[in-house]
């Protein structure tokens, strides 16, 4: 009888435990998931720019106007970001303005010495989107961008949702797939 009675005993505990390890268990889990959560609305950073008028422009802000917004990196040494910019100038921007709210930023990286170069090629493209000028690298750092062109997209409540880097003749068109998905078409 002193047997069953510690078989019994260790039986409860054993499920007492198991309970306590499952509780455990289901919490250590739910908190990765909540922080994974968290980490996957990523959005920009608090980083004061100038544009190519002097003008100083927390980053920040564009998160906040309600609008699909593409950040958009690139130099005026490299021939790919001049290449997609004009090509979203010239043939989707537009429509993307009028059809789904969507605003374009382009974050120039050229360095101090060809900063200068920046606002007479823009003139001369006839871009009107905002350009800003990352000369330190300080958003380019903050958003872990490598290389040139790098295109981030954000959706109207501010959050990066997709990234893409480099530049192929087309590309625009996969902007736009991505664009029509956050303006629900």
């Amino acid at each position: 009888m002193f047997y069953f009675a510690e078989i019994y005993f260790t039986f409860t505990h054993f499920l007492k435990l198991n309970l306590i390890m499952r509780i455990s268990l289901f919490s250590v889990l739910l908190f990765f998931v909540v922080t994974a959560s968290a980490q996957s609305q990523q959005t920009l950073p608090s980083v004061t720019l100038k544009d190519v008028n002097g003008k100083n422009k927390n980053v920040n802000e564009y998160a906040k106007s309600g609008k699909i917004t593409i950040i958009n990196f690139w130099a005026t040494w490299c021939t790919p970001c001049k290449k997609e910019l004009t090509n979203i100038n010239d043939n989707l921007l537009e429509t993307w303005q009028e059809k789904y709210n969507v605003e374009l930023v382009a974050v120039s990286i050229d360095d101090a010495k060809n900063v200068l170069k920046v606002k007479p090629y823009i003139d001369g493209q006839g871009w009107e989107f905002d350009v800003l000028l990352d000369v330190n690298g300080d958003l380019k750092r903050a958003l872990n961008v490598n290389n040139v062109p790098y295109t981030i997209l954000l959706d109207q409540k501010g959050n990066i949702v997709w990234k893409h880097e480099s530049y192929v003749e087309g590309n625009e068109y996969i902007l736009d797939e991505q664009i029509k998905k956050l303006a629900g078409l």
